[in-house]
Formats: structure tokens, sequence, C-alpha cells
């Protein structure tokens, strides 16, 4: 299975995001629709429906998962880093423009004073990601 590997990068890019969204989505469902819990309980403040939230994450993240393992697989011959640490750049890159798409697009509204001081525990948790997830399916698709 050696032709396509850009597409194997997308597909083992995509996956773990997919899994974490149907799962919090599946919760999500379970809380509003069977056990009838208000949004704004869950949150504690008044907020939009989380609906307008878990849908915006659902449409870009996926897709943007894939699209940075196949431009990892693209430059790993001329970058010094692993997959890892490239991984962990993503955050970087996401939490800015997830604020300015979801202000863009009237989804939510959230200020950048309070999300950039989570980007380092971003980078953390999606290094940890990358290293272990993704490297193993990249491995399984045979692009590792």
């Amino acid at each position: 299975m050696r032709p396509h590997p850009y597409l194997r990068a997308y597909m083992a890019g995509i996956v773990v995001p997919t899994l974490f969204l149907l799962v919090a989505t599946t919760s999500y469902a379970l809380f509003r629709f069977y056990l009838e819990v208000p949004s704004q309980f869950v949150l504690g403040v008044p907020a939009p429906p989380l609906e307008r939230m878990i849908m915006f994450p659902m449409a870009v993240v996926p897709n943007l998962w894939g699209t940075w393992n196949m431009l990892y697989l693209k430059l790993r011959g001329r970058l010094p880093l692993s997959l890892a640490a490239f991984g962990a750049l993503l955050p970087m890159l996401l939490v800015p423009f997830v604020i300015t798409l979801g202000r863009a697009l009237d989804a939510f509204h959230v200020q950048m004073a309070f999300a950039l001081p989570m980007i380092p525990v971003g980078m953390a948790l999606y290094y940890l990601v990358w290293k272990f997830a993704v490297g193993f399916l990249n491995d399984e698709m045979g692009i590792a």
C-alpha cells in the first residue's frame, strides 16, 4: 500500500479528533436530550446554545489535523522536528484561528487574553496525542 501517501497521512490525521468529537457530541446529546440538562447549567453562565460551539470544531479541527499531518509528511526530510513536536505547534495556530473565525461567523466570543494562557497546555496535550496516537496511526498506514 505505497501509493497516495498524502491521502493516507490525511486519513491518519483526522482519526483522533473525529473520535474525540464523536464522544463529545454523544455525551452532549445524552445530557441535553435524554437527561434534559440545559446548556447554561453545564457552563454556569448565560451562553449561546452549545450546538453552535460543537458544530464549529467538528468542521474545522479534523480537517486541520489531517492537513497538518500531510504537511509534516511533506516537510519531514527538511524539518528537524519530530512528529510530536510538529503536532505541538498546531495549537499556536489553532487557538487564534478558531477565536477569529468564531467571532467572524458570530458562533462564539472568547477573549484572546483568556485563551492565550491555554496555548502551552494545549501544546503539551497535543504533543502527547501526536506522539502516541497520530504516530501510531502513521506507522499503521505505512508513512512513519
